[in-house]
């Protein structure tokens, strides 16, 4: 019997620079949803403003994410609603897993 989970290790995936100290890993997606790993070197912010259809939800693994004059440290678990604007930025340096729902 074939499983039906689909894994794949964090280190066997290529990373691939986003911007300059900014650098994304995609994990498996699906048809209903993506999942991405990023890695904010200190001092970074998003290249430009993320706009959502749908909702995105990360956890920050490590580090500090500000979204506006918001600082959510390690342990913290955001969630945008469909149709949010953000744009991440770190003075620390931060580690964050995300899933973004896709679009029907």
């Amino acid at each position: 019997m074939e499983s039906e989970a689909q894994a794949v290790h964090i280190d066997d995936i290529e990373p691939v620079e986003v911007a300059l100290g900014i650098v994304r890993r995609r994990l498996i997606a699906t048809e209903g949803a993506r999942g991405w790993l990023i890695d904010f070197a200190p001092g970074t912010q998003w290249p430009e403003v993320d706009v959502h259809e749908k909702e995105e939800r990360y956890y920050v693994l490590s580090g500090e994410v500000i979204e506006g004059e918001t600082r959510y440290a390690a342990g913290t678990y955001v969630v945008f609603a469909a149709g949010s604007r953000h744009q991440p930025r770190t003075e620390t340096g931060a580690r964050m897993l995300g899933i973004s729902l896709m679009a029907n």
